[in-house]
């Protein structure tokens, strides 16, 4: 698939724009504060209804302006799918081929994309929640169902959150609600870790490779689910069910006096090992950024795997970030098989024939033309 044409309305620094673009390498340059970034996040935006930099959607609308409108042209081995996301004060509307989509969960998974910027290179060393966020976005490509889910499990968190905070002030003194809601969590954080524990299978299996072949033999890389609760033994869905639900019972009093929920997906994490040794804690910067690099690649064959189509590809300012040897491995593995967007203030220096061939566009003030 290829974004062929994307138009853009009052988005942040943009008063209006419409881009063509071709199913190669696309080379977005500019100085710092110019707009360039926001060309990247508003192509995330278009695929994914949210944002890899901010929670707050009305931050994309244009300084006092009502909305903000993201429309694209997508073309796919079906043929081409029309996408448009309007943000105002009010929420988001998504329309697929021009008819409005209920929930956003159908929206979500028409267009893919793997972003791969400047702050993904924390995914080894950052929060766990740096390393959740990263998984849920990349399963809710393949799966929207996993979307809803995970959709469903944030609300029935944040009300056992609460009704948990009335139980620890004694403003409640029923249980039986916290019994209802647990019962309720239970299915969907079931279901979730599930997903999240077959993908993460599915990446090791594709970023093994790619690690190895980056470090020139040296290394392995070993991809670690860690869940909240013990449940790696558990393949199924029902079995999984059981642990939560006894796990549960085990820390009641103590999610009471504590007013909050203890354990479940919003409390996983992953690690990483090369040859058996945890990256965060002993790998060097290098090994750090080559893991995550690897993750990134992988991504794209793990989608392409699913669906039968490669991503979007979006190098947002990273390839200042990698040495000479890194550079040239990303690029070699992006030739000719996805449409690819690089943002960078300057191409001076790269000599791969990639960036050589590609289409560049300039950006300056919230205007982007093609050189």
């Amino acid at each position: 698939m290829f974004l062929e044409q994307l138009t853009l309305k009052n988005y942040r620094n943009y008063e209006q724009g419409c881009w063509q673009f071709r199913n190669k390498v696309n080379v977005i340059l500019g100085e710092n504060a110019q707009g360039k970034t926001n060309i990247m996040e508003s192509i995330y935006v278009l695929s994914m209804a949210k944002s890899h930099r901010t929670t707050n959607d009305k931050d994309f609308i244009r300084w006092e302006e009502d909305y903000a409108k993201i429309e694209g042209k997508v073309e796919k081995k079906n043929g081409p799918i029309f996408l448009q996301l309007t943000v105002s004060k009010k929420g988001k509307k998504a329309k697929l081929n021009y008819i409005e989509q209920a929930k956003l969960s159908s929206y979500v998974g028409h267009m893919n994309v793997v972003m791969f910027a400047p702050e993904d290179l924390n995914l080894v060393k950052g929060s766990p929640q740096i390393r959740r966020r990263f998984i849920d976005m990349e399963i809710g490509q393949v799966s929207p169902v996993y979307m809803h889910e995970l959709g469903q499990y944030q609300k029935l968190l944040q009300q056992r959150n609460q009704y948990l905070k009335l139980l620890q002030a004694k403003k409640q003194t029923d249980d039986t609600f916290l019994d209802v809601l647990t019962e309720q969590l239970v299915e969907f954080a079931a279901k979730i870790t599930l997903k999240r524990y077959e993908f993460i299978e599915l990446l090791q299996t594709w970023a093994k490779p790619i690690h190895a072949e980056i470090s020139r033999g040296n290394e392995q890389l070993g991809i670690h689910y860690c869940p909240s609760v013990d449940v790696l033994d558990e393949q199924q869905w029902s079995r999984i069910v059981e642990v939560y639900n006894d796990k549960f019972a085990k820390i009641k009093t103590k999610e009471i006096e504590r007013g909050t929920t203890l354990i479940g997906p919003h409390r996983d994490d992953l690690s990483f090992t090369i040859n058996g040794k945890d990256v965060q804690t002993f790998g060097s910067q290098g090994q750090q950024r080559t893991t995550a690099l690897s993750l990134k690649l992988a991504e794209i064959d793990l989608i392409f795997s699913e669906i039968g189509e490669y991503p979007i590809l979006l190098l947002d300012d990273v390839l200042s970030e990698l040495d000479d040897f890194r550079q040239t491995h990303l690029l070699d593995a992006i030739q000719g098989k996805v449409q690819t967007f690089v943002t960078t203030t300057s191409i001076d220096g790269i000599e791969h024939r990639v960036i050589r061939e590609a289409d560049v566009y300039e950006v300056v003030s919230g205007q982007m033309m093609r050189r």
